[in-house]
């Protein structure tokens, strides 16, 4: 496991050399250091993003050639699967099967890029008509410049994918700052790149903490955009501060999103999916359906239902043979979710099941699924984001209170509704607010598909040609084809 900084194609150290912990979410214990970097050290890495994007070339290579370095990093990706998902498990507490998943998702992901960027050569320009056959015009697609990506730690390899992928796709260089709780397969990702030959400069990547490092790259004015990813008040400084320089940004931020389950629901699927929605990744998602709205017709006996199959979820380390639900990522995470629940109650919500550590578990930061109703519409349990495994959930009578209460949020990242009726489900599926809506179920996400939200879920839309364009401008080239003189000063 790699403990430096990966700069202009070098492991080097921080020059002030800082280093920060790495702790087992499992089993609390020490697994090594990895490097803090400072200003200083983002500085280099911005300089030498920027000279491999305005005197190296990387820009100027055809969609192709990058094409195949993404490639490069999608097979060394695969090469090492099975290592980089257990480093991810070690470094974030997710079961296994899904650190897996998420390791196969990222190898998917440049290959997807791969596909655009080459798409890229066969659309050079887009001809424009004008109402002036003096002139003709287009429009060309160009990359933004240096990028500056910071990611969260719920998704750790893939959400450095998700924004690494499509700004190299599209001729963009990259400093990467991962969250410091979980750097390890970032790290990784650059030792790949480095395999594959990737051109010196191109990608860098610093590990530290977000005050600092992550500041510095916001701060700096060779980066050109900034794309982040996670909570609001962060995101929200993060826009005011690119502000000053009007950089680009794209922000995927916060949710708090809902799940409509009608009468003529199956209350076995109702319940795997409002699972799925709410306990994959230890709740940790930011799309997580954590707002369930179930018919009053059904209410009591999909609750039942829930209550009985999220006490039988097998709680342990993610490298334990069957475990469905690991850790929580920190001691600060899992402190602030009983916070949360503990506040639930004291505003006068009814704990049906979870709420506390597991039998058996001394160490470890490990929560029993959660599940709240009578939760008051102005509770913060209802209206905050908890970002753990607790999900609310609460009776409604007609559709039109359904959508009233799912889209009476600030956050508006995702929705979910579960009915037979397709054409219902189509009509409640259009009424919400939402960047993303799943029908008959919640959380499957697809590279090809795009990925973002309304409100103050934030700006912008990763994934899909939607991604590709979070980093690449448009020029408008006009040129005057006529022998005939202006003619307007010079008679």
């Amino acid at each position: 496991m790699r403990n430096e900084l990966y700069i202009d194609g070098k492991w080097v150290k921080p020059l002030k050399g800082g280093t920060a912990d790495v702790i087992n979410p499992a089993t609390e214990e020490f697994i090594q250091t990895i490097a803090a970097a400072t200003t200083e050290d983002v500085d280099i890495a911005v300089k030498a993003a920027r000279r491999a994007f305005d005197k190296d070339g990387w820009p100027k290579l055809s969609g192709a050639r990058r094409a195949a370095y993404l490639r490069a990093i999608a097979d060394g990706i695969r090469a090492r699967q099975a290592e980089i998902a257990r480093l991810e498990v070690l470094d974030n507490g997710k079961p296994l099967p899904e650190a897996d998943w998420d390791v196969a998702d990222a190898a998917g992901c440049f290959d997807f890029y791969a596909g655009l960027a080459e798409q890229l050569d066969n659309n050079p320009a887009e001809v424009i008509t004008l109402g002036d056959d003096r002139f003709i015009s287009k429009a060309v697609k160009e990359p933004i410049g240096v990028a500056g990506a910071i990611i969260p730690w719920n998704y750790p390899l893939l959400m450095a994918a998700w924004k690494v992928a499509p700004a190299l796709a599209a001729g963009c260089t990259v400093v990467l700052k991962p969250a410091e709780l979980t750097s390890l397969t970032a790290l990784e990702l650059a030792a790949i790149a480095d395999e594959a030959g990737l051109p010196a400069g191109v990608l860098n990547i610093v590990t530290g903490a977000g005050s600092v490092a992550g500041q510095a790259i916001i701060d700096h004015e060779g980066v050109d955009k900034l794309a982040f990813t996670g909570s609001g008040p962060v995101g929200s400084k993060i826009m005011a501060a690119a502000a000053r320089d009007i950089k680009r940004i794209s922000l995927e931020l916060g949710g708090k999103s809902p799940f409509v389950i009608f009468e003529d629901a199956d209350i076995d699927e109702a319940v795997e999916w409002i699972m799925f929605g709410i306990f994959w990744n230890q709740g940790q998602v930011c799309s997580a359906t954590s707002r369930v709205l179930v018919h009053e017709a059904i209410y009591e006996r999909l609750l039942a239902r829930l209550v009985e199959e999220a006490d039988r979820i097998k709680i342990g380390n993610g490298l334990d043979e069957g475990v469905l639900l690991g850790p929580l990522v920190s001691k600060r995470q899992y402190e602030q979710v009983l916070s949360a629940i503990e506040n639930a109650r004291k505003a006068g919500a009814t704990v049906a099941c979870g709420g506390t550590r597991p039998d058996g578990f001394d160490k470890g930061y490990y929560l029993r699924p959660t599940i709240l109703t009578d939760v008051p519409l102005d509770s913060d349990a209802w209206v905050e984001e908890i970002f753990g495994p607790v999900v609310c959930v609460r009776p409604f009578a007609t559709e039109e209170e359904a959508i009233d209460l799912a889209n009476n949020s600030r956050f508006g990242l995702a929705a979910a509704v579960m009915s037979k009726d397709d054409v219902r489900a189509e009509r409640v599926a259009a009424a919400f607010r939402a960047g993303i809506v799943w029908i008959n179920c919640s959380q499957p996400t697809f590279t090809e598909a795009p990925w973002g939200g309304y409100k103050q879920s934030g700006i912008g839309r990763e994934l899909g040609r939607w991604g590709l364009e979070n980093y690449l401008e448009t020029k408008q080239i006009t040129k005057y084809v006529t022998d005939k003189p202006w003619g307007w000063y010079i008679k």
